[in-house]
């Protein structure tokens, strides 16, 4: 059966994705990439005292200044320094994202891989199942978040938080199949009116209390962790709250470009969320009562129910982001050989990128609603947020210094001290959330861990049951040779037998011939090829070499953004490379029945485990997409 266990990098220019230009791409920007740190005002300054699970720092003037100076000062050093100005340099052709940073310092063999590169690899795929519990967590914090403003506007409604929260969050996953084009185009101008309302409301505030603006001398923020002890440091571990949303900014990139990310960071989002939480502090100044909800708190009470409403359309948007990214992360993973075949669905004829992916999707829903049901508010979940936050941006840190190092080219020393100030500020956020693992940060670390295990068990079992089928497989080179010395019965046609790899008889070619000793006259040996890059250019993508007998030896090479679709890939270039009419060709697969053992590879729990998912993965035909009147499976048993 083919797999994407075997890729090859390859260094020449892609085909990067075309990018809506101007306004266009900046107002864009704003509904998809900034849609989870734009939420964050809902619930942010209100953990950093009242967090669950500590023992929060008093609300005074002294505390409100130093709390607004580290907000400040995070989201500029992490989201406008290293970001904005660093990170997005290191692109895949134009693509971002953690899974794409790993494929970047990826070995191009991974047999040959070093100790070091190794480690490197399992922290980025441990930082892609992170980016899973933060797709299940962003949802339900941010929705909770949201309606729970529906309680300040009356006490009667708190009842209702959890039920409507999660009305809207199956509603959400519900839609998800019909696409999102058409509600992606209200995304921008729902967040533009959104970063608008949080600048003015946070203005309104600003302009009583002037003395709000010392927070802009960082050493107010030292002040506060110095005076406030283990309890200023703890409080740190909300503060990272300012910057979820990160990561979703750098795996976007590839969606608008660089360019419109930071002129919609710059000119709109960053205005609008640093007006808005000088603002909350304005307010709490004044009335540090407030603290129970400071976001609906700035209201006037005749704009709250508005404001619920806007703030649940924005908070949907955010929800849908993580969700999108979510199927897309799914997709590079399959493609590069790190989970089981899925089903995909492309939701548009227009978009390649948008896809749905129904087991991810309801998956998704149960583990919400779940956190809903669990925890029952947004405070008590956003100790699980900050965890999966900033091991993320630990790991990202980590690859980073790789990347600029082996890809770029950076001298050590710079590099080093550049890293080194990433790594001090994500270690400090890592840390203060640390001691919320038992109120909640346990969630991220357990889905990261769990999904790590299934990442790592796929790769390795398709590599082992690769390295046992190769154990027994001849070259193709020979077998064209044997053909010619001792010819079987040959029927008109052409067979197309997939393979992972093309220097090999399939098994499924060998199995026909030592069964059946026939075979059409035209026996193309197909590999699909997945390669550390997103996108493969069409000209590029499909390569054959003719060998004796009829055989002919066919390779498709793919980006793990690209759509795999076999029969579309030949009739594209295939009739003019080979002369061959692919129309009416025969597919010939094989399916691998596994049979664990206890000869030396996995341990037999994991073999189990393998054994599972391979039974339950989307079928090869389902995959490729191949015609089902043309396919034809024939069984092949592999010990492993």
């Amino acid at each position: 059966m083919p797999t994407a266990s075997e890729n090859h990098f390859v260094s020449d220019t892609a085909v990067r994705p075309s990018h809506p230009a101007g306004r266009v791409a900046t107002l864009g920007a704003l509904g998809v990439v900034f849609g989870d740190i734009g939420t964050s005002p809902l619930y942010s300054l209100r953990e950093t005292f009242e967090g669950a699970g500590h023992a929060p720092p008093p609300i005074n003037e002294a505390n409100i200044i130093g709390v607004l100076s580290l907000v400040l000062w995070a989201v500029l050093l992490v989201v406008s320094l290293k970001y904005l100005t660093f990170v997005l340099k290191a692109d895949n052709h134009g693509e971002g994202g953690i899974l794409a940073l790993t494929a970047l310092i990826r070995p191009k063999n991974p047999r040959d891989a070093s100790r070091q590169a190794v480690v490197l690899l399992i922290l980025g795929l441990f930082g892609a199942a992170l980016l899973y519990g933060d797709g299940i967590i962003t949802p339900a914090i941010s929705v909770l978040s949201a309606v729970e403003g529906t309680s300040v506007v009356t006490a009667s409604m708190k009842p209702l938080v959890v039920p409507i929260s999660i009305a809207i969050l199956i509603g959400l996953f519900s839609v998800q199949r019909r696409g999102t084009a058409a509600v992606g185009r209200v995304f921008g101008p729902v967040m533009f009116v959104w970063f608008l309302v949080l600048g003015v409301l946070g203005i309104t505030h600003i302009a009583d209390q002037l003395a709000v603006l010392r927070a802009i001398n960082p050493w107010y923020g030292v002040e506060f962790l110095i005076n406030n002890g283990s309890r200023g440091f703890i409080a740190l571990g909300s503060v990272v709250l300012v910057v979820t949303g990160v990561e979703a900014l750098y795996a976007d990139m590839g969606h608008f470009g660089v360019s419109p990310i930071r002129r919609a960071w710059y000119k709109i989002v960053l205005p609008g969320l640093v007006l808005n939480y000088f603002g909350q502090g304005a307010m709490l100044l004044a009335h540090p009562e407030n603290i129970d909800n400071p976001f609906y708190r700035m209201a006037p009470r005749w704009a709250l129910w508005p404001l619920v409403i806007l703030a649940t359309m924005a908070t949907v948007i955010a929800s849908q982001a993580l969700i999108s990214g979510a199927f897309s992360l799914t997709r590079q993973a399959v493609q590069l050989g790190y989970l089981p075949r899925v089903r995909i669905t492309h939701t548009s004829d227009e978009a390649e990128g948008q896809i749905y992916i129904g087991v991810v999707n309801w998956l998704l829903l149960a583990a919400c609603v779940a956190l809903v049901l669990i925890f029952r508010n947004s405070g008590n979940l956003a100790a699980a947020y900050g965890i999966a936050v900033t091991s993320t941006m630990f790991i990202t840190t980590v690859l980073f210094y790789r990347v600029a190092r082996d890809r770029f080219g950076w001298s050590k020393w710079p590099t080093i001290g550049l890293t080194t100030v990433f790594l001090v500020v994500d270690l400090a956020l890592l840390g203060a959330n640390l001691p919320k693992i038992p109120e909640g940060g346990w969630i991220p670390i357990g889905i990261g861990l769990v999904l790590l295990l299934v990442l790592t068990t796929w790769f390795t079992g398709r590599a082992l049951t690769a390295a046992r089928l190769a154990d027994r497989a001849r070259p193709l080179s020979e077998f064209a040779e044997q053909l010619a010395e001792d010819p079987p019965l040959r029927g008109p046609g052409v067979g197309i037998y997939l393979g992972s790899n093309p220097d090999v008889v399939p098994q499924a070619l060998s199995s026909q011939l030592r069964h059946a000793r026939v075979l059409p006259e035209n026996v193309c040996v197909l590999a699909v090829l997945i390669q550390s890059r997103p996108y493969v250019p069409e000209d590029e993508r499909l390569t054959a070499v003719k060998r004796s007998s009829g055989v002919w030896q066919l390779k498709i090479h793919l980006g793990y953004s690209d759509d795999v679709d076999v029969p579309k890939e030949l009739s594209r270039l295939g009739t003019e490379l080979t002369g061959l009419d692919f129309s009416a060709a025969s597919y010939v697969l094989g399916r691998e029945t596994l049979r664990v053992t206890d000869r030396p590879g996995m341990a037999q729990w994991r073999e189990h485990l393998f054994v599972f998912m391979l039974r339950n993965a989307t079928t090869a035909d389902a995959y490729f997409k191949l015609p089902p009147e043309q396919t034809i499976e024939l069984g092949v048993q592999v010990e492993i």
